[in-house]
């Protein structure tokens, strides 16, 4: 008997796909591949051979499911296991309460033979109300006050006990404004806080020494003559403002009378009209064509131009972020320099007086800072007994002065008398109301 053997050598068919020649059947089944076909078949008798194909069974034979669950997890796991979860804990709570009934209950039949009074209508109008409407229109009232004695005493004032008493809670819980934590801003252009009460020098004294008095009357002397030199120079700037808007006024009135005769005396273009023959020519000259030796030099020329515009533009930005770092630098020594200075302040705590201390320009608030009053006695006004001395000066403004140089508080202005609403007399209509 002979021996079957497996056929020798490649069992696919010769696969030449590259060639693009399908002419024939054998061209056909020698260039086209079908490789794809063939692995699909094959899968498909696979699945034959083991019970079917897997699309054309139905899912019941395909798929299980399990409404027990796994009997070992309890054995495995037994903590997660036994504690039940807490949606079947809250399903299963019951109340000892009855639930509501949503039926409708039959009332109570049993009664104790007491028909129920029927309620009155009030719709319409009884006859006792009728009949007493009908003697008030005819001028009959009836008293409706009853007159009865007082039984106690109207004006024995209760007292009330302490339980009664409503506690006034609004002043407990007061709150300090954040300002109250900051330190005050003082008005000297040191920053120095000078003392509440600056000690005077010796020019204040009433019986003063000749040099303080001489030093203290050219400084004041001083201050008058620079007030009046200042108030000068401003009347002189308004009257040359003054001055300058009146001529120029002036002068706009004069061209305007100069332009309105212009327009009389001056002879008109249009006095006859021009033929068509006495038109000005126009003779425009038609630009020539470039060549092209011409647009390359017009385009080298547009290209350096370009390119020197972006050298300055870069040479100007270069200038000005060194500038800005300079600046900078600046600014941070200046801050560095003002921290140590604050820093210094705060730790020698010294007090400056405010007689001597220029006072800085920014001040706190809207208004301007009260000037000081002259306390300076002439010297034919000299007194040596203090008997014989005037007073100088009004305390209340110097404390006053002081609180504001402090930064206590900000200065305020006077109101002299509260503003009040503005009232409309009317004369009333009623002399015309009046029966014959």
């Amino acid at each position: 008997m002979p021996v079957l053997q497996p056929l020798k050598g490649p069992t696919e068919a010769p696969a030449t796909y590259k060639q693009p020649s399908r002419k024939g059947k054998k061209a056909w089944r020698k260039n086209v591949d079908v490789t794809e076909v063939e692995k699909g078949l094959e899968e498909l008798n696979e699945e034959i051979i083991k019970g079917g194909v897997v699309t054309e069974k139905p899912s019941e034979e395909l798929f299980i499911v399990d409404t027990v669950g796994d009997a070992s997890l309890p054995k495995r796991f037994p903590k997660h296991t036994s504690k039940p979860l807490k949606a079947d804990e809250i399903i299963a709570a019951r109340s000892a309460v009855p639930f509501v009934s949503l039926r409708k209950r039959p009332g109570d039949k049993t009664t104790d033979g007491i028909i129920p009074a029927k309620r009155p209508r009030r719709e319409y109008v009884t006859q006792k109300e009728l009949s007493r409407l009908r003697k008030v229109a005819d001028g009959q009232h009836e008293s409706t006050v009853e007159v009865a004695d007082a039984s106690y005493d109207p004006w024995v004032s209760e007292e009330k006990s302490q339980a009664q008493l409503v506690k006034d809670k609004r002043d407990d819980e007061k709150r300090a404004p954040q300002s109250i934590s900051q330190k005050p801003i003082s008005l000297l252009a040191s920053g120095k806080i000078p003392k509440a009460i600056p000690k005077p020098t010796g020019g204040y004294s009433y019986n003063p020494a000749f040099a303080d008095y001489e030093a203290r009357y050219t400084e004041e002397s001083n201050k008058a003559v620079e007030a009046e030199r200042n108030r000068l120079d401003v009347e002189e700037a308004e009257r040359l403002k003054k001055e300058a808007a009146a001529r120029s006024a002036a002068e706009a009135e004069a061209a305007e009378a100069r332009a309105e005769l212009s327009e009389w005396d001056e002879d008109s273009e249009w006095e006859g009209f021009q033929s068509g023959g006495e038109e000005l020519k126009v003779s425009a000259k038609r630009p020539e064509r470039k060549t092209q030796a011409q647009r390359n030099r017009i385009m080298r020329r547009k290209e350096e131009e370009r390119r020197m515009r972006h050298d300055a533009k870069t040479k100007v930005r270069k200038a000005q972020m060194e500038e800005i770092k300079r600046i900078a630098q600046e600014v941070a020594e200046r801050e560095h320099a003002q921290n140590l200075a604050l820093a210094q302040m705060e730790q020698s705590e010294s007090s400056a007086d405010d007689n001597d201390e220029e006072l800085r320009r920014r001040r706190l608030g809207k208004l301007k800072l009260p000037e000081k009053d002259l306390e300076l006695v002439l010297p034919d006004e000299l007194q040596d007994s203090l008997r014989l001395l005037k007073p100088e000066g009004n305390l209340l403004k110097d404390r006053y002065r002081s609180l504001l140089i402090r930064g206590r508080v900000e200065a305020r202005r006077r109101v002299p008398f509260k503003k009040q609403a503005k009232t409309k007399l009317t004369e009333k209509w009623a002399y015309k109301d009046f029966s014959i």
